[in-house]
């Protein structure tokens, strides 16, 4: 009894360590079985080209949205033009309209003075239709010798030392002169021979005519004395240049004593060419001079006859007239003699 329990007890060991050792291999073998790996997070991929191209694509955007801003502004600027333009072509309408229906009244009435002024012409007798006709004339003439059928006047003044000491009263005088014989002007400038403006703020526009601005122009002349190179040519010149428009009638009135320029003739041409003659061979704008005999008194006759010379031709192409004074102190008479100085 005692062997086969000794048997017995081997052989369950053995039999429990062979089930194991099985159980080990079976095991083994479940473990090493080939197949994929279990992907328990995935790898990190590259997105730096995604994000390249997505950067590109964005600028490209913005690069469309500024350029459309852009457009929006400027559609915006031209739509507001418009409306202006609109608002602006309405009032101007409005305007006309309101003219057209003034005119339209006044018609009717136009008509009955028409029809009144003829009935009075023809009771009008022999000796009043002359004396209406001799009105007519003298409205039109020649005022000491000088056209005055401009609606624009323009000074030229030389601003010399030997002008504002010797010859401002009489410039002064002369002034008045001129201004006298146009009663009523659409405008009025006032330059010195360089071209400089007494009134800054009137550069390059007209000074309206009233009573209360002639006063300040001639206040303004006694003590008006820029500085001067003793020849008027730059002053026309820039006269010409700056107010000749083709529909105005302009004279311009030069004030001085001598010419230092080098040459008359230049002159002449250049301002023939700035002032051209219409159709009918009238010059636009109408040219004079008033001569003060300044330099004959102070025995510097050469630059006193070069000025005289000069104007005298100036204002006979130019349509104007050329007053010399026979004394800067005295009367005012027609420059009677002839300069012998060439051209």
């Amino acid at each position: 009894m005692r062997r086969r329990r000794g048997a017995e007890a081997f052989s369950l060991s053995f039999l429990d360590v062979i089930t194991c050792g099985l159980g080990a291999i079976i095991l083994l073998i479940m473990i090493s079985k080939p197949g994929e790996p279990l992907v328990l997070e995935p790898a990190p991929q590259s997105l730096d080209g995604i994000i390249a191209d997505m950067q590109e694509k964005l600028f490209e955007i913005r690069g469309e949205a500024r350029v459309l801003n852009r457009d929006l502004t400027a559609a915006r600027e031209q739509l507001s033009e418009i409306k202006e333009r609109v608002a602006r072509l309405a009032r101007e309408f409005g305007a006309l309209r309101d003219h057209a229906a003034g005119m339209e009244k006044s018609a009717s009435a136009n008509a009955a003075r028409k029809g009144e002024l003829q009935a009075a012409l023809q009771n009008l007798t022999e000796e009043m239709r002359r004396l209406s006709a001799r009105r007519e004339q003298v409205r039109t003439d020649l005022v000491g010798g000088i056209p005055v059928d401009s609606e624009y006047v323009i000074f030229v003044i030389d601003t010399s030392g030997s002008m504002f000491q010797y010859a401002w009263n009489r410039v002064m005088q002369e002034m008045i002169g001129v201004l006298e014989i146009y009663p009523k002007v659409k405008g009025i400038q006032v330059m010195d021979d360089q071209g400089g403006y007494m009134f800054q703020d009137y550069r390059g526009k007209w000074i309206p005519d009233s009573p209360a601005r002639r006063k300040i122009i001639l206040d303004r002349l006694r003590t008006w004395n820029p500085f001067s190179n003793s020849s008027p040519v730059e002053g026309i010149e820039k006269a010409i240049r700056t107010y000749h428009e083709p529909d105005r009638r302009i004279s311009i009135y030069v004030f001085g004593d001598d010419f230092t320029g080098d040459s008359v003739r230049r002159v002449l041409d250049e301002v023939e060419r700035l002032n051209p003659k219409n159709n009918d061979g009238v010059p636009q704008i109408r040219i004079h001079a008033i001569g003060f005999p300044v330099q004959f008194a102070a025995q510097q006759q050469i630059t006193g006859a070069r000025f005289a010379n000069l104007m005298r031709e100036m204002t006979r192409k130019n349509m104007g007239t050329f007053v010399g004074l026979n004394d800067f102190r005295g009367t005012r008479e027609k420059f009677r003699y002839t300069i012998g100085t060439p051209f």
